[in-house]
């Protein structure tokens, strides 16, 4: 997960949230990484209304209940090697996969983590586009500057990867804005969309771990948004993409000794509602 800096205005002003969402323009697929099956192979955030599941196996994609589909992770970008494609070719014809989770946080510079070109995204998106019909392919976008001013130029787009949909992670509740910096979701979405993605290929990523071991590039930490928050996060999302392929919760499980949506009953419950009866949600703000 990258590591990101919110400052700027903490009310939510100047969106006219109930005109511009709507029941039948809301994503309806949802999908929360991490930690998605307990021991017996049970597909854990079905509890809180989500339908589009973490998963590496075929085996986790035939387990899931009926109306779930299944996100691949594969996180290699090493192009359509022969380990990408015995990755992959399992999969073809499964019913319930929705598509591919290619690479997490991928950098082009080489100098964060390790390089992940472009060129090798587009052979791996173009290998699954031609050989698994329908599936798409999915990226979690890191912002190469502070989260203060983001900036995605020179990373990757559809124009020059051929990836499908790109998270965009924006982590606005943090210890040193003593809240949430709404604005940094505007902030993130606009700099995306001045790299060259349009937000019909942009999948909101919502906040939903705090604590631990994470520090953000502000020197503070992350804090796990309340049910009042969550809701202004999502608020905002609606207004700036109201239609997207999917959403995204980041995370179901704990990954650095953070407490995450697993642990969080009030958190599952403002998700549950939202997946049930989105416009109910939106009445609340």
């Amino acid at each position: 997960m990258a590591s990101l800096l919110g400052a700027g205005a903490l009310l939510l002003q100047g969106l006219p949230f109930h005109a511009q969402t709507r029941a039948d323009s809301r994503a309806t697929l949802h999908f929360a990484s991490n930690s998605n099956f307990d021991a017996a192979g049970s597909y854990l955030p079905a509890a809180a209304g989500f339908n589009l599941a973490d998963v590496n196996s075929p085996a986790q994609v035939d387990s899931l209940p009926e109306g779930v589909k299944g996100l691949v992770w594969v996180g290699q970008c090493n192009g359509a090697d022969a380990k990408f494609q015995d990755t992959v070719r399992p999969f073809i014809g499964n019913e319930k996969l929705f598509g591919f989770y290619l690479m997490d946080d991928p950098d082009p510079t080489g100098q964060h983590f390790s390089l992940c070109t472009a060129d090798n995204l587009k052979a791996e998106s173009d290998w699954i586009h031609a050989n698994v019909p329908g599936a798409k392919t999915f990226i979690l976008l890191m912002t190469m500057t502070s989260s203060r001013t983001p900036s995605f130029k020179d990373t990757y787009n559809p124009a020059n990867s051929h990836v499908d949909l790109y998270g965009i992670d924006p982590y606005p509740c943090r210890t040193e804005l003593n809240g949430c910096d709404y604005h940094q979701i505007d902030r993130y979405v606009a700099a995306a969309e001045s790299a060259g993605v349009p937000r019909d290929n942009m999948v909101p990523v919502y906040q939903t771990f705090g604590g631990g071991r994470w520090i953000d590039d502000g020197g503070g930490r992350y804090v796990l948004p309340t049910a009042s928050q969550m809701q202004q996060i999502m608020a905002r999302w609606d207004a700036l993409i109201p239609a997207p392929a999917f959403d995204f919760a980041y995370s179901w499980g704990s990954q650095n000794g953070d407490w995450a949506l697993a642990g969080s009953p009030e958190l599952q419950a403002v998700f549950l509602r939202r997946h049930r009866n989105p416009i109910a949600l939106n009445k609340t703000n």
